[in-house]
Parts: C-alpha cells; sequence; structure tokens
C-alpha cells in the first residue's frame, strides 16, 4: 500500500558559510515552515506573528510546539513525515528550537528522509534541486537557496523565504511520488551526468535505511560518517 505523505521543511534565522559545520553556529532560531499532505491542494507555512499580523522575526516556542505537534497528529492519522535531509538538520534543529526533543527524536526515526536514503546506499549526500532535475521536475525557486533565506528573511523579503520553503515541501512531495512510481531515483552530478539507484521497496524510514550495509566509501578522501546525521538522536 502506497504511503500518505505529509512534506516538511523548515528555514533558520541565523546563516552560516557555505560549507561550513551549522553545528558551531547554533542556536539558529526557526524563521519559517511548510508542510504540505499529499492530498492537499497548497502548503500550510508556519511562523510566529507580529502584533500588526505581520511574520515575526522568528517562531516562538509555542508555535514550534504547535508545528510538533501537528506533525504527531499527521502521523497519528496514517501520515508518514517526508523531508529531503530531516534528519540530519531540521528535526535537529526543530528538538532544540521547540524544547520537544524527545517527539522531534521519535518522528524523525519514523519518517522517509529520502537524502539519509541515498546517502546511506551510496556514502555521500545528494541535494534537492540535484534530484529534482534528475527526475525531471522543477527545481528550486531561481535566484533562492537555504544558505540566502536567513539573509533575506533579515532584509525583510519574508514572503520569498515563505514561497521558497513553500517551493521546498512541493518538490520534495513530487520526488517521492515520481520516484515510487518508477521505481528508481535518478540525480544531476556535479559533472552534470545522471546516476540512478533503484528503489524496488520505495522509499525507506530513517530506521530502515540505519540497518542498511555501510557502502564502500574507499574511494573517497574523507567520508561522512553516518554518526553526523544520527549522533543528535541520542542526545
Amino acid at each position: 500500500m502506497a504511503r500518505k505523505y505529509v512534506a516538511f521543511d523548515l528555514e533558520i534565522v541565523k546563516g552560516f558559510p557555505d560549507g561550513a559545520d551549522w553545528r558551531g553556529y547554533r542556536p539558529l532560531g526557526i524563521s519559517c515552515a511548510a508542510t504540505l499532505a499529499a492530498d492537499a491542494q497548497t502548503p500550510t507555512l508556519w511562523y510566529s506573528s507580529t502584533a500588526d499580523d505581520r511574520p515575526a522575526d522568528a517562531m516562538n516556542r509555542q508555535d514550534l510546539a504547535r508545528l510538533v505537534d501537528h506533525l504527531k497528529s499527521m502521523v497519528a492519522g496514517g501520515y508518514t513525515v517526508l523531508t529531503w535531509n530531516g534528519l540530519g538538520f531540521d528535526f535537529d534543529v526543530l528538538a532544540e528550537e521547540s524544547g520537544k526533543g524527545e517527539e522531534c527524536r521519535a518522528l524523525a526515526v519514523e519518517h522517509v528522509d529520502m537524502m539519509f536514503h541515498v546517502f546511506c546506499e551510496q556514502g555521500y549526500p545528494v541535494g534537492l534541486d540535484a534530484a529534482a532535475r534528475g527526475m525531471n521536475l522543477p527545481g528550486k525557486l531561481e535566484g533562492m537557496s537555504g544558505l540566502l533565506a536567513p539573509q533575506m528573511w533579515a532584509e525583510g523579503k519574508r514572503q520569498q523565504v515563505l514561497d521558497y520553503v513553500a517551493q521546498d515541501v512541493r518538490m520534495t512531495l513530487d520526488l517521492a511520488v515520481a520516484c515510487e512510481k518508477q521505481s528508481r531515483f535518478r540525480w544531476v552530478t556535479r559533472r552534470g551526468t545522471t546516476q540512478s539507484m533503484a528503489l524496488p521497496g520505495g522509499w525507506l524510514t530513517v530506521d530502515a535505511a540505519m540497518k542498511l550495509p555501510q557502502p564502500d566509501t574507499s574511494w573517497m578522501s574523507k567520508p561522512i560518517p553516518r554518526r553526523n546525521f544520527t549522533g543528535w538522536l541520542r542526545s
């Protein structure tokens, strides 16, 4: 039986340099988030509001707790939470910022993080935009990226960031569905070639992906250990 997905993504308040270990810059704060259920027409946007009903500088703990409770409610209703790098980033940040660490760890383990599944099989991560292009799907909004989002939010370009996070959950959901229909995941490499990975049983949950055998990474100079993604689960 095909899963009913609810895609989830968030954006942060504090930026960090490209390639840097973001953990050294925490707490990062959360500016906004988006969720999109498979049977919904449009994403639900999450942010805290100012007194004049504008998006606040950062989401407060009460609103972040509401977001966590919403994800838990969706899971209880038969949905599977879906992310791209949600294990290694989004749920880790959400756990800290919401104060709901136990709930976020439970959600993270049982959800489908497509990027983590790819990493566990291939030994290296793949970007969401490269994945979308490999599957012939619309990519990220032009001129936007997760690294730019904090700066744009600080500059008051908040609707553009909200549009960006909404597009990311659409792309995440479309990617999961397309790959499962074709039983294959394809992505565009940095060299411009296309690689693929079979998905005979569809996407794996984090818990199932962690049980996959370690891939051969002997050809890499600095292979990424799985604990980079999973370490916070034991904290």
